[in-house]
C-alpha cells in the first residue's frame, strides 16, 4: 500500500506529478484529486480516501490528510495509514510505503521521528486470545528527501528506540493482574533493563522493606499474598555529569481500594494503576540503549492493594522512609503513601538533584484536564518549562496546575504529621501531600490519571495502556534533565 499525505485544502505533494515519478505512478493525480472531491477530503489531519489499483503494485493507495503540516498532524497522518494497512494486511497486504515529504514542507529529523515513532505505536496491540493472532504488515518503509542526512538517520533511530520503550511500558500496563504482582512486575525490570550496558537492577523485598523502614509501601501491600518489591534500576553511564535526576513511578500492581473499597466499575481498569511505574522504567531503557550521556535512576515501589485480615486500615498511624508520619484515613489514597516511600528513599539514600514523579494519583486530575492531558506540579518555574517543552516535542499533553500553599492545613492530623484524604481539590492536596517527602530538592510530579489509558484509537494512541510519560521523560533526559529556566536572549 502507498501512502499518500494531503495537504491542507487537497492539495497533492509535488513529487506526485513531478516527471522524476513518471510512469511509476499507480494513479494519476488528475484521478486522485477527483477521488479526493468525492470523498470530500480537504487534507483535514487523518482524513482517508481509499483507491484499490486492480492489477498492479502497489494494490492500494490511500490518500491521507496531513493538515497544516505540524508534527500532531504528521502523526495523525502516519498512524491512519498504519491503521488502514493493518486492515489490508488481513487481505494479503505485507508492505505500506509512507511519504513524509507531503505538501506543506520537506520532512527533517524532528518530522522521521515522529513518524517513526508513531508509525510503530500505532500497529500497537495487546492481546491474549485462543485464536490466532490477525496477519499483520511485515514493513513499513518510510520515505523522505533527505533520509541519508546524518541527523535523519540518528532521529530514526531514536524514534525506533523510543517507540519499542513505550511499547514495553504498554505491555506491562496491559498485562493481567493475575500474572502481574509485584514480584513478576520486578522481575519484568530485571530481565529487560539488567542486561544493557551500565544498568545496574535492584529489587527490595519485604525484609529489607522493613529494615530501610518502608512503612507506606509495607502498608499498602500487607493486605496481600503477593508482598511489595521496590525497584531500583540506575543507568550509569561513563562520564556523566553531576546531574542525578530519579523518577519514581507508582506500581500499584491492582488496586482494590483496599478496606474503603472500590465499587466493581471502579476496579475494572486497576490493572493499569503501575502506569507510572512502567512509564519510569520504559524512560530509562531508551536512555540506556540511546547511550544518553546523563546518569539516571528510576524507583518503582509496586504493591497489591487488597482486601483481607492483614490490610492496613483507617485510623493507621504509617512511618515512611526517613520518620515522617501519615495517618491513613483512606486505604484507595495508597499511590501517595508508596510514592512517599519512594520518593524520601530517593531524596536521602540514591542522591538524588532532581525528582520527577508520575502516578496515576487522582480521579479528580481526570475530571479537570480530561483523559488526553496530565496534571503537572513543579517546585521551580524551570522545572516546570523543561518538562512542558519535553512534552511539546514528544507529542503529550500536560497543563501546569497550582502547588497552592492555601491547601496545606486540610493535612492536618491530630495524630501524626498529615492525613492521606485532605479532601479537595484532589489533585493539589494530593501534591501537597508529596511535597513533604521531598525536600529542597526541586521536585515536579505528573498526575496521569487521564492519559495513562485509553478508550479507543487516537493517532499513536491505542486503546489501553497507552505508555503516556517515557516520551516526555525521555525528551527531558535528553536535553539534560535541566532544571534551571532557559537562558534569556537580547538583541
Amino acid at each position: 500500500m502507498l501512502a499518500v499525505p494531503v495537504g491542507s485544502g487537497g492539495t497533492l505533494p509535488a513529487w506526485l506529478t513531478s516527471p522524476a515519478f513518471g510512469t511509476l505512478a499507480p494513479v494519476p493525480a488528475r484521478l486522485l484529486s477527483g477521488a479526493l472531491r468525492d470523498t470530500g477530503n480537504t487534507g483535514k489531519a487523518g482524513a482517508i480516501t481509499n483507491l484499490p489499483v486492480p492489477g498492479r503494485r502497489p494494490r492500494s493507495v490511500v490518500a491521507v490528510g496531513q493538515g497544516d503540516g505540524t508534527l500532531p498532524h504528521l502523526r495523525a497522518y502516519v498512524a491512519t495509514a498504519v491503521r488502514r494497512a493493518q486492515t489490508l494486511a488481513e487481505h494479503g497486504a505485507t508492505r505500506l510505503v509512507l511519504p513524509l515529504d507531503g505538501a506543506v514542507a520537506p520532512a527533517g529529523a524532528d518530522e522521521v521521528r515522529a513518524a517513526v515513532e508513531a508509525a510503530l505505536l500505532a500497529g500497537y496491540r495487546f492481546r491474549e486470545t485462543s485464536k490466532p493472532h490477525p496477519p499483520r504488515l511485515a514493513t513499513v518503509t518510510v520515505v523522505a528527501t533527505d533520509a541519508e542526512d546524518d541527523a535523519v538517520v540518528a532521529a530514526a533511530r531514536a524514534g525506533e528506540v523510543t517507540a519499542s520503550a513505550v511499547a514495553w511500558a504498554r505491555d506491562l500496563v496491559n498485562t493481567p493482574s493475575d500474572t502481574k504482582d509485584p514480584a513478576w512486575l520486578a522481575g519484568q525490570a530485571r530481565e529487560r533493563l539488567s542486561g544493557l550496558p551500565h544498568v545496574t537492577v535492584t529489587v527490595l523485598g519485604p525484609e529489607e522493606l522493613a529494615a530501610g523502614g518502608f512503612g507506606g509501601l509495607l502498608a499498602v501491600g500487607g493486605g496481600s499474598a503477593s508482598p511489595p518489591r521496590l525497584v531500583v534500576a540506575t543507568y550509569q553511564p561513563p562520564g556523566a555529569g553531576p546531574a542525578r535526576p530519579v523518577l519514581v513511578g507508582k506500581g500499584i500492581t491492582f488496586d482494590t481500594g483496599g478496606l474503603s473499597i472500590k465499587p466493581t466499575a471502579g476496579m475494572r481498569e486497576m490493572k493499569t494503576d503501575m502506569a507510572g511505574g512502567a512509564a519510569v522504567l520504559a524512560a530509562l531503557d531508551a536512555a540506556a540503549r540511546l547511550e544518553l550521556p546523563v546518569a539516571v535512576t528510576a524507583v518503582v515501589p509496586a504493591a497489591e492493594n487488597a482486601v483481607s485480615g492483614a490490610s492496613y486500615r483507617p485510623g493507621d498511624v504509617v512511618r515512611h522512609v526517613g520518620g515522617r508520619t501519615t495517618e491513613v484515613q483512606n486505604t484507595d489514597a495508597e499511590g501517595r503513601m508508596v510514592l512517599a516511600d519512594g520518593l524520601a528513599h530517593a531524596r536521602l539514600r540514591l542522591g538524588a538533584t532532581v525528582l520527577v514523579d508520575v502516578a496515576t494519583l487522582t480521579g479528580a486530575m481526570k475530571v479537570a484536564l480530561g483523559a488526553r492531558t496530565a496534571g503537572l506540579y513543579a517546585t521551580t518555574d524551570g522545572l516546570a518549562t523543561a518538562l512542558s517543552t519535553a512534552a511539546l516535542h514528544a507529542g503529550e499533553r500536560v497543563w501546569r496546575m497550582p502547588l497552592d500553599g492555601e491547601y496545606a492545613d486540610l493535612l492536618h492530623s491530630d495524630v501524626a504529621d498529615a492525613n492521606n484524604a485532605p479532601g479537595n481539590p484532589g489533585g493539589t492536596t494530593a501534591a501537597l501531600f508529596l511535597r513533604s517527602f521531598t525536600g529542597d530538592l526541586p521536585w515536579a510530579h505528573l498526575d496521569v490519571a487521564g492519559p495513562a489509558r485509553a478508550g479507543s484509537d487516537d493517532a499513536e494512541v491505542v486503546k489501553g495502556g497507552t505508555g503516556y510519560g517515557a516520551r516526555t521523560l525521555l525528551r527531558w533526559l535528553e536535553a539534560g534533565a535541566p532544571v534551571d529556566p532557559p537562558p534569556t536572549t537580547t538583541d
